[in-house]
């Protein structure tokens, strides 16, 4: 009885930012566990690619090429999947960005291209999906935070700002949306071996730093974000609103 609260058959998730990395490894899990797929991306090569090994691993997968920082491609790509694929009841928000450099030295562009990726496409996609929740009264949204959302370094405070509005956006998308049976929650990743972290994976020194940081001194391995999102996808949550679950060795645990 219990593990039956775990089993997603039936249902069916978008995962935004899914060709690769982290959002990859959420659909992957999210697959595993029932549900039907739809991946993510801009790049339709890589988009293919990616819901091809899913299918050699016996998934049921979509893919869905729209660029998620535009609000007019997002609700017509949405509204398309509803009606052409069917309800969407699981939105993982993953598509993010980064850009490392000294704050004073940060381009105008490279913010607004972080703000636009890594907020406005938690708003965007939600919403979209959300008035179709709404409509059926239920569904589950989960957003990709960081352990930036508590926690700054060096040369990523426009990251941090980021992040720390996806936490917030999370909690206010929960107040407005949990009258209509619609449940979100955040997962917040600590540091991980993806595309996004190549430059800190290959730096000895940072990986030295990072494992005298973490309580568990490592790297965490993206499999290990599957059963979070399994967790907050299923009705094992059924009760949880407006949480963010840091899966990050015990870093945020920890001076």
């Amino acid at each position: 009885m219990t593990l039956s609260l775990f089993d997603l058959s039936a249902k069916r998730a978008l995962v935004t930012g899914s060709s690769q990395g982290i959002g990859l490894a959420l659909a992957r899990g999210l697959a595993g566990a029932g549900a039907s797929v739809i991946l993510n991306g801009r790049n339709e090569d890589r988009l293919a690619a990616a819901a091809d090994d899913l299918r050699k691993e016996g998934a049921s997968v979509l893919q869905s090429a729209f660029d998620v920082t535009q609000s007019e491609a997002v609700t017509a790509a949405v509204d398309a999947l509803e009606e052409e694929a069917g309800p969407i009841d699981i939105l993982v928000n993953n598509a993010g960005m980064q850009f490392r450099t000294v704050l004073q030295d940060y381009p105008d562009d490279k913010w607004h291209d972080l703000m636009r990726t890594n907020i406005d496409s938690v708003f965007f996609v939600g919403r979209a999906v959300a008035r179709h929740m709404i409509g059926r009264g239920q569904g589950k949204i989960i957003n990709i935070c960081s352990v930036q959302s508590e926690l700054g370094r060096p040369g990523i405070a426009p990251y941090a700002a980021t992040k720390g509005a996806v936490k917030m956006l999370t909690k206010g998308m929960c107040i407005d949306w949990a009258g209509h049976g619609i449940q979100v929650n955040a997962i917040g990743p600590g540091y991980f071996k993806t595309p996004l972290n190549k430059a800190l994976v290959e730096n000895p020194e940072f990986s030295a730093w990072l494992e005298n940081r973490t309580p568990a001194g490592r790297w965490g391995d993206v499999k290990e974000l599957a059963g979070a999102a399994v967790f907050l996808a299923s009705d094992a949550s059924s009760f949880i609103n407006g949480h963010i679950l840091y899966v990050d060795g015990g870093i945020t645990s920890s001076l």
